[in-house]
């Protein structure tokens, strides 16, 4: 396949990759291979610190590819972007499987006057976890800090007004927090189409991502509260976590939920028993190292 190399491109989609190389042929075969798939889309994989054949399998598929000798997701954002020449920019993980026919639908929403950033409806794929894993997420599915976001897709489209709000990805793990944050909530929409959010197949695994997404929003506060230069304070930062909004909000309103609350309670506390041992550091975990998660 030969390289695609657009010039004016409409839509660029840049996915960061750390050890992708599970999963990652079958996320762009979905994207290239679909009918929809055109020149005027742009693909950028950002793989940083690869130890794998991440890069070897991207190259295969004729996109674009960047290394960044670094290890990191923000390393991998900020070394697309100067390359990327579409007007509509989609923030795309190695592990989220959309077809171009979602990208495009993406991009005429960011495209409509007024909106600023769109994300696909996230669908939790629990097929192949454990029943704490999916007990799990019959909480956590229903929180209502989800609604109205860009976070928890995998698949973030926004324009280049939004993208010029901001210079550069700041070095944080939670960086669809950070382009949730910089765009108001009039600006932004969910498309009817699904993107499944896989889950983690077992226990241990889901801890592990509970703890990084806890450290991730706490750093992400810390961020903001410091406001550093060259970043404005964000338009709409997500509330602060409510440690009862699985009571308040999900359990209190489905009762026969008990169970599962249990075992969410019980996952968050392990989560932050985990993320506060002396051996923890919040980039723990990123990339695809376990295959029980590809």
């Amino acid at each position: 396949m030969t390289e695609i190399l657009p010039g004016e491109a409409r839509i660029s989609v840049i996915m960061p990759a750390f050890n992708e190389g599970v999963g990652i042929g079958d996320t762009l075969r979905a994207m290239t291979e679909s009918p929809l798939f055109g020149t005027d889309l742009q693909v950028i994989v950002a793989a940083n610190g690869c130890t794998d054949d991440t890069v070897q399998i991207a190259r295969s598929f004729g996109v674009q590819v960047v290394e960044v000798a670094e290890a990191s997701k923000p390393a991998a954002l900020n070394a697309a972007d100067p390359i990327a020449t579409g007007s509509v920019l989609i923030y795309q993980d190695a592990d989220s499987r959309v077809d171009a026919g979602v990208l495009r639908r993406l991009a005429a929403a960011v495209e409509r006057p007024g909106v600023e950033a769109a994300v696909p409806h996230p669908e939790i794929d629990v097929s192949g976890s454990g029943w704490p894993v999916r007990a799990f997420y019959a909480i956590n599915a229903r929180l209502p800090v989800f609604r109205g976001r860009l976070f928890g897709r995998g698949v973030i489209a926004i324009s280049r007004t939004a993208r010029q709000r901001f210079d550069r990805f700041p070095d944080i793990t939670a960086d669809d927090m950070f382009l949730d944050a910089v765009v108001a909530a009039d600006e932004k929409v969910e498309i009817d189409d699904p993107v499944r959010v896989r889950a983690p197949r077992r226990l241990d695994d889901l801890i592990r991502r509970v703890a990084r997404s806890r450290d991730g929003n706490d750093e992400f506060w810390r961020f903001v509260a410091a406001t550093p230069p060259g970043y404005d304070l964000p338009a709409d930062p997500v509330p602060g976590p409510s440690a009862w909004s699985w009571l308040r909000d999900v359990l209190l309103r489905a009762p026969w939920l008990l169970p599962a609350a249990v075992c969410y309670v019980a996952v968050v506390l392990l989560a932050e028993r985990r993320r506060r041992a002396p051996d923890w550091n919040v980039r723990s975990g990123w990339g695809r190292s376990a295959p029980s998660e590809a």
